[in-house]
């Protein structure tokens, strides 16, 4: 299970950070039900979805991710691998474009975010963010055989 990054994760992308634009890789899948037991203060009155407690955090988060100059620019769903593991899933599939990654490190580190974010962790059974900066495509050669 994979929900916050690790220290040493956080370190390495954050140590050395990709200059201008980063693309977010979101891979998300939901919990049966929502586990609010780390952020109690957030439960609902009766049970959720996971699914219904990330819409939670996508109503407090998008808000927050604009003012930071961040947007979303796709948000489906999948069902399948075409090329990948077959015992895995995601339900959801998110591209957020941030302007740096230091906008990024300062929309995630912000008080405003934070008081939200248990909707988030209770709404996730496994998550993967991979950060992905644009490539010059001139710069790809072919390949040989």
């Amino acid at each position: 299970m994979h929900i916050q990054p690790t220290r040493q994760a956080g370190a390495a992308f954050f140590g050395a950070p990709p200059q201008g634009p980063v693309v977010m890789l979101n891979l998300l899948r939901f919990r049966e039900v929502a586990d609010y037991a780390k952020s109690p203060e957030l439960a609902p009155s009766t049970p959720i979805s996971g699914e219904e407690a990330y819409r939670r955090d996508a109503a407090h988060t998008l808000p927050l991710l604009r003012e930071a100059g961040s947007e979303v620019l796709f948000q489906g769903t999948s069902r399948s691998y075409l090329i990948g593991p077959s015992d895995e899933r995601w339900d959801m599939v998110l591209l957020v474009r941030c302007r740096s990654a230091q906008d990024f490190l300062a929309f995630a580190s912000s008080d405003a975010y934070l008081a939200g974010a248990g909707h988030r962790t209770a709404a996730l059974a496994d998550s993967r963010l991979l950060p992905v900066t644009e490539a010059d495509l001139d710069t790809i050669q072919p390949i040989h055989g």
